[in-house]
């Protein structure tokens, strides 16, 4: 064989296989999940991703869908670096665990589908456009503030103070997360409400965790609550030491954060969060369309506490709260 006809040769394999290759990634859509970063309790957030997805048809068992997976570990540019590549990689949609996970997907593709969870509402995204309109390209389950009021006005049913004729409330708050900012402005005029003084301290990320919440133990708090917020799920278990450790108990908004040691919560079950984004997924893979799709509220949020360390406190919760498991 001559070289030119060598050259050839070569050149028609390759693009038989250049399309083989893109036959095989069309017949198996693929779906490109990205975690913020690692966190027991926001796992569970892709596990009801990927079951909804099986039940829908959608399983890697059954090579039905492929699914790409990439965790930031915390850092931002890993994270931009991770959804870029999604980008690149033309996926057919793209799930994102938490607020930053959500953003950076918005802000990189105007035309992939986004199934968002463990994410807040647009407008407390700050991704709403010029004219109050979010991302077209945005679904999947989101969370709005007003669970908040149910989850904080709990302590001071409960709780009574320490000294003094106020309960000392105390909590930090990522000052960088807009959510979380919005989130202690939310409890704060809560709080004045129940007549509850409330001690917030702000923090840049989760390493800083231990020298605020020993700052906030000092202040003779009677409780912490933990706002939901990335920082606070990344460092839960250094906060729950230094509050053992002072005998203040910890009370949440976020159920997952139950099973880890804080008193109680009402708020979302992660899982079912996940699961929820991952209905929607399911009927965009099925039609690749998105009529009828559109961004929906979490629709099963529980009232749970955790029976060990109720009893530890000696804390009674009302008859709608039931033991986690």
């Amino acid at each position: 064989m001559k070289p030119v006809e060598f050259l050839a040769a070569i050149a028609v394999a390759a693009t038989i296989i250049s399309c083989q290759q893109k036959t095989k990634k069309n017949d198996v859509p693929v779906v490109g999940f990205v975690d913020a970063f690692e966190d027991a309790t926001i796992a569970q957030a892709r596990t009801g991703f990927t079951d909804a997805l099986k039940k829908g048809g959608f399983s890697e068992d059954a090579h039905t869908v492929k699914i790409e997976y990439r965790n930031a570990q915390g850092d931002i540019p890993q994270l931009t670096q991770i959804v870029n590549y999604y980008v690149s990689e033309q996926v057919d949609v793209l799930a994102t665990s938490t607020t930053l996970s959500t953003v950076t997907a918005l802000q990189k593709s105007k035309t992939i589908p986004v199934f968002a969870m463990v994410s807040p509402v647009p407008e407390r995204m700050k991704v709403l456009d010029a004219n109050g309109k979010a991302p077209a390209n945005l679904f999947g389950a989101l969370e709005n503030l007003n669970y908040i009021d149910t989850s904080f006005s709990i302590i001071p049913k409960i709780l009574k103070p320490k000294a003094g004729a106020k309960l000392v409330v105390g909590m930090i708050y990522n000052q960088a997360e807009p959510q979380s900012a919005d989130a202690m402005e939310r409890i704060k005029g809560l709080a004045a409400k129940l007549n509850v003084n409330l001690v917030a301290l702000p923090l840049n990320n989760s390493s800083e965790a231990p020298l605020v919440t020993q700052s906030l133990l000092g202040k003779g708090i009677d409780a912490f609550f933990a706002n939901p917020d990335n920082t606070v799920f990344a460092a839960f278990e250094t906060i729950k030491k230094n509050c053992d450790a002072k005998n203040v108990p910890i009370f949440t908004s976020e159920a997952g954060l139950v099973q880890r040691g804080a008193v109680a919560a009402f708020g979302a079950d992660i899982y079912q969060w996940g699961y929820q984004a991952g209905e929607q997924a399911v009927q965009y893979l099925k039609t690749h369309k998105t009529d009828g799709l559109k961004p929906e509220l979490v629709k099963i949020r529980k009232r749970v506490y955790n029976a060990e360390v109720a009893k530890k406190y000696k804390l009674t919760l009302p008859s709608n709260f039931e033991a986690i498991k």
